[in-house]
């Protein structure tokens, strides 16, 4: 029992699953754990509408996993820089390549 998440916790931590668990979100989370850009930037690589784009980011910022910072007249995102951002960052990427080997490993076996 000493292991068991409380409510809140639990709760908290469901979110941020929920947040990843749209296709699009994981993509613009594994983007900008990579780099920093602006909604149109992000919109071009995404090839999305920059609307489309803000609502994802504005559901990411609330679960704490981007954060923004205005340079000049732009709002810039970024995957925070925090223990759970890096985790789950990593996590993803170590599981995509499990599911999805890339060539080298392909030829490698």
């Amino acid at each position: 029992m000493n292991h068991l998440l409380n409510l809140s916790d639990a709760s908290s931590l469901a979110d941020v699953f929920k947040q990843l668990g749209d296709p699009t979100r994981l993509r613009i989370f594994l983007y900008l754990c990579h780099t920093c850009d602006n909604v149109q930037g992000i919109a071009r690589v995404m090839e999305m509408s920059s609307p489309a784009v803000s609502h994802h980011l504005r559901l990411l910022k609330s679960a704490k996993l981007i954060e923004s910072h205005r340079q000049g007249k732009e709002m810039y995102y970024q995957a925070t820089n925090s223990e759970v951002t890096q985790a789950l960052h990593h996590m993803i990427e170590d599981i995509e390549e499990m599911t999805c080997p890339n060539e080298k490993d392909a030829e490698a076996s």
